[in-house]
């Protein structure tokens, strides 16, 4: 049995009904309705959905950084020779898997 993706296009807010402060924003339903059951008097909760829009992809035209940007300098890498430096005599052997 396939399992059918869940795309998430809504979701629940749960407000204070006195102060009208939303405590909580929720993506399941169950949730909200949980979050209300600690205070129902008090609590309610009510559905917002996303709005679905196309996506634009935007290529910069020019390769200009802005003024007082300077990378950092290139690090200095003590490289080990294996054949010249070797384990002090209190040490084991290295274990290479």
């Amino acid at each position: 049995m396939k399992k059918r993706l869940k795309l998430m296009n809504e979701y629940w807010i749960v407000k204070d009904n006195k102060s009208g402060r939303i405590i909580a924003h929720c993506g399941d339903i169950n949730d909200a309705i949980m979050m209300v059951s600690f205070d129902p008097h008090n609590r309610s909760y009510s559905r917002h959905r996303f709005i679905m829009d196309q996506v634009i992809d935007i290529t910069s035209t020019t390769d200009k950084q802005l003024p007082g940007q300077i990378g950092l300098p290139m690090g200095k890498v003590d490289q080990l020779n294996p054949h010249r430096e070797k384990l002090p005599e209190n040490y084991q052997e290295p274990v290479i898997i």
